[in-house]
């Protein structure tokens, strides 16, 4: 019985690890590839993971940077051209009755390789699953947490940004423990490839698009007077749109996404009864500081087995800088009297009536603030980057190669994310105040 049940489980396994479930939903979606190989490929199983032109982790992390396949070189010659499948060029009438022909937004940032030209031809869906995606981004993280600290509330900012911390440093490292490759390239159609060189299962995308909205429904519902069934669609509209979006863009398996959801939910469920205590700790101890640097890079530097350079080391050093420079920052604010606590005497708390005066407020706080990060991140970026070269003897030269030295990727990161972190929920709200925006 045991045994039949270990099988029965392993065949579900890799039945939800099938390309084949990607490909579909992506035909279901609109999306169709232009190279003649991936429509011959659809419905046939058995696609080889681990080919070199499978766009799966060991396979493109093994390839030189830059370097291109012959079958690459021919079809990144049709799409250059904008042609069709013989190679002809498609006139407007064709390109109107077959969709929109486009290609990856960003390139592979190991890699440098922009992927194949494909069809949309839904484009609400399109831009739907490609908003969902980014709420997985850098570009969100920068945006949202700081915009929740200046405008919305900083207790509930900073504890969210603890378990963000802990779903994408674990989600990261269990990558690159499983070592899963991407779904295989044909039949899935890379609709994004920046994060095509990293590891698959689980994904941290599904992680942090569960762990995001769940928490901040959990820390605001009753601290905040809202709907409880308005807090509990939001946050499965997020999950859900999350979660579609990168089997939508080829990034993902069923299995990855699974495994990411319940990943996350037993990485919340764990660290949700500590938060009081790491928060409290954070704010008041007289050693918090040098713990929480000391804690944060030595995470970083004793979690990392790869084999080669990918995005998943910087990103996740990335994420410890800036957890870092939160709980710095929290520190600093506590004995300084910024950004207190409510008492609780006044909870919950009344959502402020919306007008115009009060959107301009929160909208002219978000842009100087970003700016602020922005500029931080520039000079800060400028400044180390250079620094650490010198000081490892590494050239400087050629700065995307330079900042594949973990010598160089892990401080970079580190300083640069920390000091954002530190201004955006210390600096940039004590500038708020001395100007009364705050």
């Amino acid at each position: 019985m045991a045994g039949g049940l270990k099988v029965g489980f392993v065949q579900l396994m890799h039945y939800l690890q099938d390309p084949q479930h990607v490909a579909r939903f992506q035909q279901l979606c609109g999306v169709r590839g232009t190279d003649t190989r991936d429509k011959l490929s659809n419905g046939v199983t058995g696609t080889r993971h681990g080919d070199v032109d499978n766009g799966g982790g060991d396979a493109t992390r093994r390839r030189p940077a830059g370097a291109e396949t012959d079958r690459e070189k021919l079809n990144n010659g049709v799409s250059n051209g904008a042609a069709g499948e013989t190679g002809r060029p498609r006139d407007k009438d064709e390109d109107d009755a077959q969709g929109s022909s486009v290609k990856p937004l960003r390139r592979n940032s190991l890699t440098g390789d922009a992927g194949q030209e494909f069809i949309i031809e839904n484009k609400f869906l399109f831009y739907l699953f490609t908003l969902g995606t980014e709420l997985g981004n850098e570009l969100f993280y920068i945006s949202f947490f700081p915009f929740f600290i200046w405008n919305i509330d900083a207790y509930v900012s900073r504890r969210l940004v603890v378990v963000w911390v802990w779903v994408m440093y674990l989600g990261q490292c269990t990558k690159d423990v499983i070592r899963c490759p991407r779904p295989a390239s044909p039949p899935v159609v890379k609709v994004e490839m920046f994060y095509n060189s990293e590891y698959s299962m689980p994904s941290t995308h599904a992680m942090s698009g569960t762990a995001i909205p769940l928490c901040l429904f959990l820390l605001t519902y009753g601290r905040w007077e809202y709907p409880l069934l308005l807090g509990l669609s939001l946050a499965f509209s997020w999950c859900f749109l999350v979660c579609l979006s990168r089997i939508y863009m080829g990034m993902h398996s069923i299995l990855d996404i699974i495994a990411g959801f319940l990943y996350s939910l037993l990485i919340v469920v764990v660290f949700s009864p500590a938060l009081e205590i790491i928060d409290t700790f954070n704010r008041t101890h007289r050693y918090a500081p040098l713990i929480i640097i000391s804690l944060h890079v030595g995470l970083g530097l004793f979690s990392f087995t790869l084999d080669t350079w990918s995005t998943s080391r910087g990103d996740t050093a990335q994420i410890l800088g800036s957890g870092a420079g939160i709980a710095l920052a929290s520190h600093v604010n506590y004995h300084l009297g910024l950004l207190p606590d409510p008492p609780a005497s006044m909870l919950p708390l009344q959502p402020p009536s919306v007008t115009l005066s009060l959107i301009a407020l929160c909208l002219l706080r978000f842009v100087l603030g970003v700016l602020i990060l922005l500029a931080t991140r520039a000079v800060m970026k400028a400044l180390t980057i250079p620094l650490v070269c010198w000081l490892f003897g590494i050239p400087s030269g050629d700065v995307r190669k330079a900042r594949q030295h973990m010598e160089v990727e892990l401080p970079y990161r580190y300083i640069v994310y920390g000091a954002v972190g530190l201004n955006a929920h210390f600096l940039v709200p004590f500038l708020f105040i001395q100007m009364g925006l705050l």
